[in-house]
């Protein structure tokens, strides 16, 4: 069986980014399918389900009111705990999100108050938040892609 485009990526040279994972194209029509790297594989601890949960809420809230809205397909946790992935209309590049994805992060930041869809009625376990540590996993990615802008995968693949 072919081995998919993502695990050819070796995971222990991947620190926090923005980087295209892949790019699909069909009619006309692509999409561009963007690694949210919050945090190093393998070096770092994961980050925990209520951290993820609650970025998801306010992420995909802030992504599908944005001025892109009409761009947005998907914002969700990518099951290793490592990031997320943003899948968007477009071929785009990572230079092309960095500005959405900064404001995105300063509105998880500067949320106060009861996080969207955290109720019985609107989530599957609307529970499990955690806004604290949401806010300390996105204000460490925010400081890390201001400083190292990494947006192309490294070299080195398996």
């Amino acid at each position: 069986m072919e081995k998919i485009t993502s695990f050819t990526v070796n995971h222990l040279n991947l620190f926090p980014g923005i980087y295209v994972s892949r790019q699909d194209a069909k009619n006309g029509l692509v999409i561009t399918t963007f690694d949210l790297r919050v945090t190093a594989p393998n070096r770092e601890p994961v980050m925990d389900m209520p951290a993820i949960h609650t970025i998801e809420h306010l992420g995909a809230t802030f992504l599908r009111n944005s001025a892109r809205k009409e761009d947005i397909i998907y914002f969700g946790p990518m099951g290793c705990r490592t990031g997320f992935y943003l899948v968007m209309f477009g071929e785009l590049s990572s230079e092309d999100v960095y500005a959405l994805i900064d404001s995105m992060c300063d509105f998880v930041i500067d949320f106060e108050g009861e996080v969207p869809g955290a109720k019985a009625e609107e989530c599957g376990n609307y529970s499990e938040q955690n806004l604290n540590m949401a806010k300390y996993y996105i204000n460490k990615y925010k400081i890390e892609l201001a400083t190292s802008k990494r947006f192309v995968y490294p070299k080195s693949t398996l």
